[in-house]
């Protein structure tokens, strides 16, 4: 896993860590150059899992394309689908049904907690405790049963569709839903005690893979990446779409801008989460769960571009359509490879023990960054 390589003139060791590397979390390779213990430079080598998802998106129909997307960001597959769902009503000025827009901001934000838990506990595993990890399945298998009581699957679930959801909500949703609030607030507690405080972990947090909000805006980053600097970007907020611009809920800002503060970031997101859940799970509006549709969707001419929030940061959809029933080009600007362009800004200079935990708050899911 890790493969010396060489020396440079100047003396510096060159190493591989990956792209077969447990804190990787996926085919990831970085060239690290080191000079003893410190990082002097880290390159990330990728295409290890590029599957050309853009050129293939361009051969599939406006609906087809859709789920291919459920295979980049797969922790967030259900807002990956509705970012795309909503660029093609976009282009065809699809009015979505109220239901469905509920429907869809409750999936998208129990998508962000899931993801979020797996986040965590992962996050722990790689600084060395273990126990969490269980913690976090335990809360992400009761949304993982919820998704897979109403749409049929549990990770990729390819629900969005243009004009609303595939299938209206399972009849025990709300109450499964409203069990799964239950549960997380009697539980997060834990999270605090067996690692947010614990001072190993925040030894090793602070003051760990500083980015000043100046530079995280400069090399793009988003999500909790740039809300840890205190930079705000949140979608949701800045580009309100379906029903956001009448929710309560708290852009949640940092400004230690090191690895403790991208954690907190992630942590107090599962709260407002939560919070917009609960406005939510008694107000659904009764009426369709989808709008109709042709059943060959053709965009008109034109370019066509949404954005959404997901787990990650700013996922842009981008269209160039020339009338037919396949788009002509297609663009996703995707927050993990962004983010990872911050990486080596993160740890030169710092300890090369210091690399993982950097690496971890960055949140990165590769087929999202190498698509």
């Amino acid at each position: 896993m890790f493969e010396e390589v060489g020396t440079t003139t100047e003396g510096d060791l060159i190493i591989n860590v990956g792209p077969q590397h447990p804190a990787t979390h996926g085919v990831l390779h970085l060239v690290i150059t080191l000079n003893g213990e410190t990082i002097k430079n880290v390159e990330p080598h990728l295409g290890y899992i590029h599957r050309s998802i853009e050129k293939m998106c361009e051969s599939l129909t406006y609906r087809q394309f859709i789920y291919v997307t459920s295979r980049m960001d797969y922790l967030s597959a259900h807002i990956n689908n509705h970012a795309c769902a909503m660029c093609v009503e976009k282009g065809m000025q699809i009015e979505v049904p109220a239901r469905a827009q509920v429907i869809r901001v409750l999936m998208d934000e129990l998508t962000r907690i899931a993801s979020h838990e797996l986040w965590w506990g992962a996050m722990a595993m790689d600084l060395g405790a273990f126990t969490p990890f269980f913690h976090a399945f335990r809360e992400r298998e009761s949304i993982n049963d919820i998704m897979e009581e109403t749409c049929g699957a549990r990770l990729t679930m390819n629900y969005m569709v243009p004009g609303g959801v595939m299938h209206d909500l399972h009849p025990n949703f709300q109450k499964r839903v409203k069990d799964f609030i239950q549960l997380y607030k009697s539980k997060i507690h834990e999270y605090d005690e067996m690692v947010t405080g614990n001072i190993i972990f925040q030894n090793r947090m602070k003051a760990v893979g500083y980015i000043s909000p100046e530079d995280a805006i400069s090399y793009g980053c988003t999500g909790p990446v740039a809300r840890g600097s205190g930079v705000s970007c949140d979608t949701r907020k800045h580009y309100p779409y379906e029903i956001y611009d009448k929710l309560e809920f708290d852009e949640v800002l940092e400004t230690g801008g090191d690895s403790f503060a991208r954690y907190m970031v992630r942590l107090r997101e599962m709260q407002q989460s939560i919070r917009i859940i609960e406005q939510l799970i008694d107000n659904i509006p009764e009426g369709d769960f989808q709008a109709k549709t042709k059943a060959v969707l053709k965009l008109p001419k034109g370019e066509f571009y949404t954005k959404a929030e997901t787990a990650r940061g700013e996922l842009g959809v981008y269209i160039v359509s020339e009338g037919g029933t396949t788009p002509y080009r297609i663009k996703f600007r995707s927050p993990g490879f962004s983010n990872l362009s911050a990486l080596n800004h993160l740890v030169k200079g710092g300890k090369i023990g210091d690399l993982i935990a950097a690496m971890g708050t960055l949140d990165l899911v590769i087929p999202d960054i190498d698509r």
